[in-house]
Parts: structure tokens; sequence; C-alpha cells
């Protein structure tokens, strides 16, 4: 997952070298590549909960029957982006968050193609999670690896135009993260065959069955939510911060770009442990699920206390390699020393989080989330705002983080009495 975060660094970093313009248009279509990624994701650990869990309980047909279902309702979703986009969903999605031609320009044509060529994004997630629930995290660590050095090789080959290539701009960088993510998706899928025996391929376990997709969806569905409920906010902060001007909106990108080296390590080990915990819940071995909730937030607590030394001591440092205007260090170094300060809160609430999905309470992270990014943030933001100056809204972040701890610990508490 370093390696993932990396290659999200260094992608916008070689966009960035085009112009900002082009940097605030891959900005503005990120809400829409993080929902589909939420249908992906959120589908995959619905896949990931029923198959760990029916190990658990040696109900052998049924882990196969999800693992089948699953790849078939994640490939419908892709199709579904894909006549989307046919249809002028990109285009008509950037423009309701910017009037000016040359980003309106950028950021379409970066997300007419992700979303054309989605399957491979969807692919490669749901045949990750496969793995994942089968406790083959090492074939996982592979396949994203080597998706994200493929793509942070093609980047500068096709933005720029390098050894015979034509330059295609902001288009190169997102044919260079569909070769990463459709290279990686084979690979999974050459694991999953040679490398992972718990799941029995046949032409059989992709014939959708009622039962087995209701089971996916009702853990899948609230986990879908909560990472679409992610391209809500970021649609709505571009939304606030582009009446300051199109660079705060490039800073808030980037933020994001740079946060995930450190949030994407955590919500990696969120869905190792996840398994880990439905397993032994099938299995009611208390013991051992205590044992890794407590390895999970104590690693996912320090990883993001790191984080938060590293955004306080060199923001500007962080800032440069996106080849910051003044405008932009002025405006991105606060915004980074204010926001980091929610970090370790965040990674306690995300690792304290994984027990409410393995034990089928998708609902109480749903509500967390719904709570943080919608119910406070948004308006906590827009109410700093007001004051007219850009600074301000940062702090929204650290006060919508303290909320989501308070109702995280309510919930923990809630499910502990139940179980």
């Amino acid at each position: 997952m370093l390696v993932q975060a990396l290659y999200n660094i260094v992608d916008s970093v070689f966009v960035a070298q085009l112009s900002e313009e082009a940097l605030t248009g891959v900005t503005l279509a990120f809400p829409m590549q993080n929902f589909m990624f939420a249908v992906a994701g959120g589908t995959g650990v619905g896949i990931n909960a029923m198959l760990s869990k029916s190990l658990g309980e040696r109900e052998y047909d049924k882990a196969d029957s999800a693992a089948g279902n699953g790849i078939v309702l994640c490939m419908l979703a892709a199709f579904a982006f894909m006549a989307a986009s046919f249809m002028g969903a990109a285009r008509g999605f950037i423009g309701t968050q910017t009037g000016d031609p040359v980003i309106m320009r950028e950021g379409t044509t970066y997300l007419s193609i992700v979303m054309v060529l989605s399957i491979g994004m969807s692919a490669q997630v749901t045949l990750e999670r496969l793995l994942q629930s089968t406790g083959r995290t090492f074939y996982t660590m592979i396949t994203q690896a080597l998706g994200a050095i493929i793509n942070i090789i093609m980047d500068p080959i096709m933005i720029f135009g390098l050894f015979g290539f034509p330059a295609m701009g902001v288009a190169g960088a997102a044919y260079a993260t569909i070769i990463g993510q459709s290279i990686a998706a084979t690979l999974a899928l050459i694991f999953n065959i040679t490398k992972n025996p718990d799941i029995h391929f046949s032409w059989k376990i992709f014939i959708l069955k009622a039962d087995t997709v209701k089971r996916i969806y009702y853990v899948g569905v609230p986990s879908i939510l909560m990472i679409a409920i992610g391209s809500i906010m970021t649609y709505m902060m571009n939304k606030i911060l582009s009446v300051f001007s199109s660079t705060a909106v490039a800073v808030f990108g980037v933020y994001f770009k740079l946060q995930s080296f450190f949030f994407m390590p955590v919500f990696g080990l969120n869905n190792g442990v996840i398994p880990v915990l439905a397993f032994n819940y099938g299995a009611k071995n208390r013991e051992r699920i205590n044992e890794a909730l407590r390895f999970a937030v104590t690693l996912a607590f320090s990883i993001m206390c790191l984080g938060t030394v590293v955004f306080e001591l060199i923001p500007g440092t962080l800032l440069g390699l996106f080849k910051a205007t003044g405008d932009m260090m002025s405006i991105g170094i606060t915004a980074l020393r204010i926001i980091a300060i929610h970090f370790p809160l965040a990674g306690l609430c995300i690792a304290m989080g994984s027990i409410f999905q393995a034990f089928s309470r998708s609902i109480y992270s749903l509500v967390i989330s719904l709570g943080r990014q919608l119910f406070v943030l948004i308006p906590a933001a827009y109410i700093l705002s007001l004051a007219g100056n850009v600074n301000v809204v940062w702090w929204a972040f650290p006060i919508a983080e303290a909320v989501s701890l308070a109702l995280t610990l309510t919930f923990f508490r809630k499910l502990h009495k139940e179980v």
C-alpha cells in the first residue's frame, strides 16, 4: 500500500509539471474517480466478509459463490460507468465545479478515459480482495506494487512523450493508470487461479444467486456509501474552496494525494485485519479477535503520528514536489499543518472501525462516516469560509475527526456489549 500511495503522489507530481490548470482539472475529477472505486471497493468488502466468514464456518460452496458473484457484480459496475461516460457524464460532472475552459478540458479528458476503461480498476480491486479474504496478502502486495511501479514508469513516458510515444498530457496520465491497473488485475487473476486453493473456480460460481448478492451487499452497500461519502465531501469542498480561488482547490487536491502516503497503509492494514476478525468471529475465538484488534489500533496510530510529524515539519518541501507557485505555497503550508493535526485521531477511528465491518455491523461505520464527512466537516467548512479567510476553513478537519472519534468509541462500547 505504501507503493500504491507513492504512485498516487507521483501521478500528480507529473501532471503538476504541465500546469496548475491540469492539476486542478485532475483534482475536480477525483470525486467521480473515488466513487468508481467506492463501488468496487465496497463490493469487495462485502465479498471479503462473506467469503472469510464462510471459510471460518467451513461452508465452502458459499465461499466460492461469494467469489464468483462478486467478480460478476464488479464487472457489471464497470460497464455501467463506461456507458455513463459515453453519454457525457464526465464533461457534465466537471462542468458543475468550474467555468474555466482550460480546467474543464483537462478534467473532462482525464475523467472520460478512466470511466470508459474502469474495468481494469474494478478487476484489480475485486481479485485482490479474494486474495486478502483467504489470508494471501503477500500476493496482493505483489500485484499492487507491480501496478503502481508500471504506472510510475509509464506516467512520464505517456504524459511528456518519451521514447517515441506521443505527448498526451493529462490523457497520458489516465492511460498510464489504466495500464498499471490492468496488468495488476491480470496478475491477481493468475495468483487466484494458481495460488489460492480456498476458492474453486468453475463456471457455476459466476451464476448470480439472490441470496449471495444480498449477503455481499448487506455488508457492501454501507461500505460503498462510506467511501462514496468521500466523493460527496471532496466535491463539496471543491465548491467551497473555489469561491476563494482555483489555487485553493489545487492545494486541496495536493493534500489528498500527500495524505494517501499515510492513509493508504492504514486502509491496507484495515483491509488485512477484517478477514482475520471475521474468520475468528465465525470460529468464536475471542482472544484472537482482541489480539488482532490491539495490533491494528497500535500500528495505525503510530503510522498516523508519523504523518503528522512530516506534515508539520516539511510542508514546503512536500508542496515543492508539485511545482507549487508562490500562491500555492502561501495557502498550502498553512493548510497542511492545520489538517495534519487530525491524523492520529483518524488512525484510531479507521482501525477500530474494522471490527464493525468484520462483525457485519457496517451501519455503525456508515453513521460515523456520515457524521464526520457530511454532517460535521462540510457544514463546519462552510461556516468557517464565511470568515473570508481560506486558512480558517482547514480547521474543519480536526473538528470533524474529534466528533468521529467520539462516535467510534460509543459504537465500540455498544458492540462490546452485544457480542
